[in-house]
């Protein structure tokens, strides 16, 4: 994809968010709309994936760490046909393979289920290491929310990715400044996060 289609695709990505949440009545609307265009490039122009076959086993791996964000994945996995658009209408009703958070049991396409801030990128690091180990060229490619940094689990990761020299798991850090009770600076003041 060029940079005009995945600039569109973000576009639907959004515009499917919003829809859904809205459907629903509720949800966590600013976490999922800042991890939008890092979900367009991956999904559009950077992983490896295949939408029939979603366990197709020289995939790369996504894990969504900042699980509350699950509605702009589920966006992105129907429009890149892993699913019909139709079930986005479904997010968190009883009997959905959509819930709250991302559950790889019920949903196509879901590598990693998360929810409990922090353990995402634990996940992430075990299966980069696996592929590692098993010379496997699959990618992992994660997604952590500055707010979840205040969890411990995720330092004590990230020294195990770098112990192990994870050159194959790549960390986006979603740096929007807010968590679900106010402005990160408000909560915990905010670290160098460079200098770490």
């Amino acid at each position: 994809m060029n940079v005009t289609e995945i600039t569109q695709l973000a576009r639907d990505i959004r515009v499917a968010t919003l829809k859904s949440l809205n459907h629903l009545g509720f949800g966590h609307y600013g976490g999922s709309m800042s991890v939008v265009e890092t979900l367009a490039v991956l999904y559009g122009a950077v992983m490896k994936i295949d939408p029939a076959d979603p366990d197709w086993p020289e995939r790369d791996y996504f894990v969504l760490s900042k699980g509350h964000a699950g509605p702009a994945l589920y966006s992105t996995l129907a429009i890149k046909g892993y699913f019909p658009r139709e079930e986005l209408n479904t997010l968190n009703q009883n009997g959905t393979r959509l819930p709250s958070h991302p559950d790889r049991l019920k949903t196509r396409g879901v590598d990693a289920t998360t929810g409990s801030l922090g353990q995402g990128i634990s996940i992430a690091g075990g299966m980069a290491l696996s592929h590692k180990l098993a010379r496997r060229p699959n990618r992992v490619f994660c997604i952590v929310g500055d707010g979840e940094l205040n969890e411990g689990q995720c330092w004590e990761a990230f020294q195990f990715i770098a112990h192990h020299r994870l050159n194959n798991l790549t960390v986006f850090i979603d740096w929007n400044k807010q968590q679900l009770d106010g402005e990160l600076e408000e909560i915990i003041n905010p670290f160098d996060l460079e200098g770490k």
